[in-house]
This record gives C-alpha cells, structure tokens and sequence, in this order.
C-alpha cells in the first residue's frame, strides 16, 4: 500500500492533477530513496481490477510483465515516485493505449517445441504393470499409492510422471500462475506457468507447509500442486496428523483457512501419488525372505495410513523388485511420449465429455453425471457385484473403481464399461486387502 497511500497524500496536498487516478489502480512498496519496489500477488490484483471496472494499473516495473498477462486493461510501470509524479503531472497523463496480452503468444511459443525431460520412462527396466498403473492414473487424473520394497524403482516411477502429464490450456495456466503470484514464486521475466506443477515433499512437512499458513496465509503446497501433482515419498514417515489433513482437499479440491483477520480459500485440486515399503525393513511380503520386522512393528507401521485416507486413493499398485533378466534386456522400453500420446488422447476425450461443467478428467465425477458417464454392460455389473460383496468396498471405493474403469475404457476408446475395463480396475484395489486387511 506504500504507493497509493503516497500518491493520494499528494493528490490530497495539489501536487497531482484532481481526478488523475481515477479508476486507476496501484500497486507497490517504496524505499526510503523512493525507488518503486516489486509487491507479490500481481496477476490476482489485475484481474480483480479489471474486474471492477479499473482502466489502468500502476505496478511496480519488475511486475508488469506479470500484469500484462491480463488483456484489456492499461498497464504502468513505476521506477521511482518521482518519475510517475513527473508522469502523472504532464498534459496528456498517463497516456498510451491498452496493450492486448502476451499471454496467448507467449503460450504458444513455448508449446511449439516438444517439452524437453531429464527423464524418460524407457530408462525403466520391466515394471510394466506398475508403468500401465501410472498411465491410467494420470489419464484420469487419479490417485495413486505405490507400495514396494527398497530399491524396487517407486521413487523412479512417480518423478518421471510430468514427461506425460497432458498440456494446461491457457485458463489452467493462468489459475496456477495466480497462486504462484501471490506465493511470490513467479518468474518475473517469464511470469506463465506452462508445465504442470510437481510438488515432492520431504516427510518432515508441517501442516502449515502442507495446507497453508501465516497470519496472513500463502498457499501450502496442496495449493501450489493445484492442477498438476503432489508426490509424497516414503508416505508412512510422514506425521499422522499432517496426512489427515489431505482428506477433506481431496474431496473437495479447495482448502480453508481460518485466520483473526479473516477467512482465506484457495485452490487444491491436486493428483497424490504417494509411495512407502510395506513394513520399517521395506522386506514384508518379499519373496526373499528377508523381512527382520514383528508383526506389531508391521502393524502399527501400515497403521500410519488410516482407512479414510487410503481409501482416497483410486490406485494401488505393487512395485516388485526388478530381476536380473529385465535388468540386462537389451530391448528398448516404452518411451514416455508414446505413452503421453495415449494420456493426451484419453484427456481429448474427456475434455469434450465435460466441456461446459466443473468435472475436467473422469477422477472428478460428482454424483449427477455418474449414471450418465459411467455405462457399463450387464456382464461388467455382475462383475462389479461379485467383486463389491466378496472385498467388502466401502461406497466410495465403489465410485473410485467405477471411474478408474471410465478411464480404462477411454483409454481403450470404447464408450461402454466392459468386463475387463471393471477386472483391471478392481485389480487396482486389492493391496489394502494385502497388507491392512481391509
């Protein structure tokens, strides 16, 4: 509020033209020498602005690219006070016309070329189950839960996931870029966030790192995956607590904060793909034998993960450890563009699916389109029956297995649900079965 608070004293003292800011808005810190300092939550502020019927923004010069991104509204760029009062005191005022956005050009740009990775899934050997789990996964925008041994390539798997996470479209990009704004974490030379965010936090988080906080609270990092990922490796050393709250976020994709100063709501609509061995060894279930750890010690380890939130997960999948053969197969693996074709065709169809709604991918079907999306032949219901009764799924690990399936039939470019689309599916639900009995 430094600048405005200074430029209203001295409209209010006559040393600006009455009338010179108005439906203007500004925005920016002053030093003591009265250089215009860079302010945070930028784009936020501009749209806002334009929102209400703002002609121009006065923002520091380091944030004006960020303002321009927002078309149809004049941006200024302040150096120093004294340079805008010279401005703002000159016959013509401010001046210059209202400069269309860089955004959409910029965009394109930046997608033409082939996004370019350090990684590639061909640099995994065998694990091809796990590889198939991961695509439907980021298909339809679902929860995943690796579980495996030391060593086994969970770790591998889960950070090679941006090399196929589908495009944003610009209005993805542009709500992103607002959060990153107001966390200060943009780019002010290139302000776009144009990949998918991939959030790996260590498992010493903090709630407030988590969710969100402050006296006046920035966007924890549930909020700064928003639309992208959220990787939580070695899933039960995280505090029991920090981990429950991702469930609510999971299931309404916003979270809340309750301060003295007010009530604050940001964005969290996030994929979590987690990964965590089956006992404090890594070894239980090993076909090696090698597990040193009590039943207790594996029970309350496992019991770090409670029932609501590993039900939240849509996905689990076994990674074992590779054998020697696929480590010495001299053939090359699938590479993660052929497999990000299939992801971009699967998320194409879904796109049209749920063009004019909330829903963006199949993980996020409410209730009301569930019996219109989600058709399934008379030999996948029975199937879907038998498998409901004898693994006792809770409701909602009903939902999740029928959108699982919706995607492994987008994937397979059929309309209907058939019997094999459900069999896969309800094969991504049976480890809580194996290792929590649940």
């Amino acid at each position: 509020y430094d600048l405005p608070i200074a430029l209203s004293v001295l409209e209010a003292v006559g040393n600006l033209p009455a009338k010179a800011l108005e439906r203007v808005l500004v925005a920016g810190e002053l030093s003591l020498d009265g250089k215009v300092q860079e302010v945070e939550g930028v784009l936020p502020i501009v749209l806002e602005a334009k929102a209400q019927g703002f002609h121009t923004c006065i923002l520091p010069e380091k944030n004006v690219r960020e303002g321009r991104l927002v078309p149809g509204i004049r941006i200024i760029g302040a150096e120093t006070l004294e340079q805008l009062c010279r401005d703002l005191n000159k016959k013509e005022g401010l001046g210059g016309k209202i400069s269309e956005t860089k955004a959409i050009t910029e965009f394109k740009q930046i997608w033409e070329p082939e996004m370019l990775y350090d990684v590639d899934y061909s640099d995994i050997c065998g694990q091809d189950m796990v590889k198939r789990a991961v695509e439907v996964a980021v298909a339809g925008g679902h929860n995943l839960l690796l579980v495996g041994p030391p060593g086994s390539g969970k770790s591998m798997v889960a950070k090679r996931i941006p090399t196929i996470l589908p495009p944003m479209q610009l209005e993805e990009s542009m709500e992103v870029t607002k959060i990153y704004s107001v966390a200060g974490m943009v780019d002010r030379e290139h302000p776009l966030i144009i990949k998918r965010p991939f959030r790996s936090v260590h498992h010493t988080v903090t709630r407030a790192a988590l969710i969100g906080g402050g006296v006046i609270p920035n966007p924890g990092e549930i909020s700064l995956a928003h639309g992208g990922v959220l990787f939580l490796d070695e899933l039960a050393e995280f505090h029991k607590p920090v981990l429950e709250v991702l469930r609510q976020p999971l299931e309404e994709h916003k979270i809340r904060i309750s301060r003295n100063s007010g009530c604050y709501e940001y964005p969290a609509d996030f994929m979590l793909i987690a990964a965590m061995n089956p006992c404090p060894c890594g070894y239980f279930n090993d076909p090696s034998g090698k597990c040193t750890c009590t039943p207790q010690k594996i029970h309350n380890y496992l019991n770090k993960i409670s029932g609501p939130l590993l039900d939240r997960f849509d996905i689990h999948i076994e990674v074992s450890a590779v054998k020697f053969d696929e480590l010495r197969d001299k053939e090359q693996t699938e590479p993660s563009a052929e497999i990000k074709k299939r992801v971009d065709k699967a998320r194409k169809i879904q796109s049209e699916r749920y063009k004019g709604t909330s829903t963006s991918c199949n993980a996020n079907i409410n209730a009301e389109q569930f019996e219109k999306v989600c058709i399934i032949d008379y030999e996948a219901e029975q199937m879907l029956k038998s498998a409901f009764e004898s693994m006792g799924m809770t409701a909602r690990a009903y939902d999740r297995v029928l959108k699982v399936a919706r995607t492994i039939a987008d994937l397979d470019n059929s309309e209907i649900i058939k019997s094999d689309h459900i069999l896969e599916a309800v094969q991504y639900r049976s480890l809580d079965r194996k290792y929590w009995g649940k």
